[in-house]
């Protein structure tokens, strides 16, 4: 946007490289489905070691050779590095390559720019970009000479740096202004949600574990869902009705991946707050993938990063039919409660034990009893029966109507407190 850099292209250079100075390596293979999932085809993929990255480099001059070649032998237009660079490291390397260089943040904040939909993720996406670019403003630019001052211009002696600079500080501004307007309605949502007493369902899981799909299966609601990381980046809601217990909301979140930038979370705040005012999570898990528990363990530190790690968790192990030996099935804890359901989004298998899990776990607190009521309270009659809140229905000696009833305890409690039953 502000810089004069040369141009991307499709064909990649990938480069990782393993440094004994990091506690916690990237994983290559992750980063090349990173790559594919940002539409860019790898033609090489580098492979290095050291003790610590180079300070001007970020790589020794003996592999930057062996990168060199690499462009030049496949024509390649883009390198991308499976870690974060700094802006001085990603300019010095642009020079020595001639070619377009992009860290891991870099093809992250791409692909999010690709995925976004809503207004709000897109606004989201700029945040994050404009936030990533105003740390690389410093060498964007090779010719910083000052500009004409006067009225009505630039101001005596700016640079061009200096009006990027506030250009891009005026445009967070105004992005985050708008993103307090989206997070407000959201919020005026859930007040009203909560006023209803609908319980909240998050879907949570590592990018690609098949969230979009469950969503999918159980609310028929057609979103974008693809075999490819960050398929889904906006938050979407629907209702869904729940064996035994009634209405509540459906929903689906942006994927979480293994060391996620911090500004990535931060710009994506307002989608993670619908985890964080969530009554249960459903933990979506590829059980097909063999790192899946290291995924798992990703998932929960980013729950706690962002303050839902206290908020009832029910783990759903989708693709069972990719995996062979699984067969649908509903885990237990000890005091009884579901603890894991193993499914199937795509063949569907499995679905009815996760909806009967999730009305369990949702109707601990749940009113299940017989009700008494006389001729004159046919209102009250008809709005449990509107909620799907009555089993049967008889009538005993006395004439009066006597309902067996199942809905959550607040639901009933607000509508004996409306219809001023003792």
């Amino acid at each position: 946007m502000f810089f004069e850099r040369p141009e991307g292209g499709e064909s990649s250079i990938l480069v990782h490289i393993d440094l004994d100075s990091e506690r916690e390596q990237e994983d290559p293979v992750e980063f090349e489905e990173l790559v594919r999932s940002s539409g860019a085809e790898p033609v090489a993929f580098i492979k290095g070691s050291r003790k610590s990255p180079d300070a001007r480099l970020f790589v020794g001059t003996g592999k930057l050779a062996e990168i060199a070649d690499a462009v030049r032998e496949h024509e390649a237009q883009l390198v991308l590095f499976n870690h974060s660079l700094s802006p001085s490291q990603e300019r010095n390397l642009e020079k020595e390559l001639k070619c377009r260089v992009l860290d891991r943040t870099g093809l992250i904040l791409d692909i999010f720019a690709q995925r976004a939909r809503t207004y709000e993720g897109k606004l989201q996406v700029e945040l994050a970009m404009l936030q990533h670019t105003a740390t690389r403003l410093k060498r964007g630019w090779t010719h910083l000479d000052r500009q004409k001052g006067g009225v009505n211009l630039r101001g005596a002696g700016e640079t061009q740096l200096e009006m990027d600079q506030r250009m891009i500080r005026q445009r967070i501004k105004n992005i985050n202004k708008s993103l307090a307007k989206v997070r407000a309605q959201r919020e005026q949502g859930r007040r009203s949600r909560k006023r209803a007493e609908t319980p909240v369902i998050s879907l949570v899981g590592y990018t690609n574990a098949g969230k979009s799909s469950v969503f999918n299966t159980l609310t028929s609601a057609g979103i974008y869902a693809a075999d490819q990381l960050f398929a889904t980046l906006d938050a979407t809601l629907r209702r869904i009705q729940l064996p035994s217990f009634g209405e509540a909301v459906l929903v689906d979140t942006v994927g979480f991946i293994s060391h996620l930038p911090h500004k990535l979370v931060q710009a994506f705040r307002a989608t993670l707050e619908e985890t964080v005012q969530a009554n249960l999570l459903l933990h979506v898990v590829d059980v097909a993938n063999e790192a899946h528990d290291y995924y798992i363990e990703q998932v929960n530190e980013v729950l706690t990063e962002i303050g839902a790690d206290d908020i009832p968790c029910l783990q759903v192990l989708n693709k069972i039919d990719l995996a062979q030996g699984f067969q649908p099935r509903v885990d237990r804890g000890e005091d009884g409660m579901p603890t894991r359901v193993w499914v199937s989004a795509r063949t569907g298998a499995g679905m009815d034990l996760l909806l009967a899990a999730i009305s369990e776990m949702l109707g601990e607190d749940v009113v299940q009893q017989a009700l008494t009521i006389g001729p004159d309270e046919g209102r009250l009659r008809a709005r449990l029966y509107a909620r799907g809140a009555v089993a049967t229905e008889s009538t005993d000696e006395n004439g009066r109507l006597v309902l067996q009833i199942k809905l959550p305890r607040l639901d009933f409690e607000r509508l004996l407190q409306e219809e001023r039953l003792p």
